[in-house]
């Protein structure tokens, strides 16, 4: 879990009680997944020679997360319609495992997904329709919500680029972060680094769902199944390894598409990061002025927040709309899949 892995010995993962047997193992195991990425927005304070940056992008991330959770938890918390009309209430425990109960089994889903960490307490696939949009949404972000151990903080750096250009933009100014020039080639290869995720994401799911061989792994019809698609090659792209198990992806087709998927997803990222961090060193270090947008306050982490959900929702909302969002909507009007 500290190298947000996720692997278990046990299929079930941390669901088996020989793995996560108790409440407390459970705390252990999510502390465990967070513990290295969280304190790495810290290390980058210390590195750049003021905490306050890191504190900034460590609070961007804790918004987002908190949301998350917040969802989550009131879509499990409230279960399907359906059943509460037939008297059947206490949210939905379907998939989950009674000594977590559903609000530890939101909470560990978030975490793993926000991370690059594929372990799981509960069945994802059993989520209900939104309770199951916010692990999608975590990975399709890059997992910049604490991310992986050093992924996530580079993923959030990228969009920490993208909110100072813009920035830059709104107030004519060149944009600066940290004393750096931030100039065309940056904004760039920011770009190249964003964007790649969406290619494999949304460019392999629009094939499979098309393809015989692909729809022939689905378990499930309807938006849902097209769900069980999309995840698996945003699970792969992110480098997460959870799933929607309701899809039989050991096929040769799953097998080498996910397999391009994970490659993409890491070295289409990292190459342009490397490169934006080769650039930006052999720069020299700018005076702050009167006129530089200070990156380590409340204005910038609401910048930041907004950029990462607007940049996600222009990119993913359309692919998400006819996946879990019409699902709810289904759901609502007493239809299953």
């Amino acid at each position: 879990m500290l190298g947000t892995n996720g692997g278990g010995f046990f299929n079930a993962n941390s669901a088996h009680p020989f793995e996560n047997p108790t409440a407390l193992t459970n705390l252990v195991e999510m502390i465990s997944i967070f513990a290295i990425g969280a304190a790495l927005t810290n290390v980058f304070g210390r590195m750049v020679g003021n905490e306050r940056q890191g504190w900034a992008i460590f609070a961007a991330m804790g918004v987002l997360f908190l949301a998350g959770v917040a969802v989550t938890y009131w879509a499990e918390a409230g279960g399907n319609p359906a059943f509460a009309a037939l008297g059947i209430d206490g949210g939905n425990m379907e998939g989950k495992e009674v000594r977590f109960g559903i609000a530890a089994s939101a909470l560990f889903t978030v975490i793993t997904t926000a991370a690059s960490c594929g372990a799981v307490n509960a069945m994802i696939d059993s989520f209900m329709p939104l309770g199951g949009l916010i692990p999608l949404v975590n990975m399709q972000l890059g997992e910049v919500i604490i991310g992986g151990v050093g992924a996530g903080l580079y993923g959030m750096l990228l969009f920490v680029i993208l909110a100072i250009f813009i920035a830059g933009l709104m107030v004519g100014r060149t944009p600066e972060y940290l004393g750096k020039k931030i100039e065309a080639r940056e904004v760039k290869m920011t770009m190249l680094a964003v964007l790649s995720l969406p290619l494999a994401i949304l460019g392999f799911t629009a094939i499979a769902v098309v393809l015989p061989t692909g729809l022939a792994s689905l378990a499930n019809a309807g938006p849902h199944g097209y769900s069980e698609i999309l995840y698996a090659y945003t699970s792969g792209t992110a480098n997460n390894g959870s799933a929607f198990a309701g899809l039989s992806a050991n096929t040769p087709w799953y097998n080498v598409t996910i397999g391009l998927a994970m490659l993409m997803g890491r070295f289409l990222v990292i190459v342009p990061v490397m490169a934006i961090a080769g650039s930006l060193a052999a720069k020299k270090t700018v005076p702050a002025s009167i006129g530089t947008f200070p990156t380590d306050g409340g204005l910038f982490i609401g910048l930041l927040v907004g950029v990462v959900l607007i940049v996600g929702g222009l990119t993913y909302f359309p692919a998400l709309a006819v996946g879990p969002v019409v699902e709810h909507f289904a759901m609502l009007a007493g239809q299953s899949f």
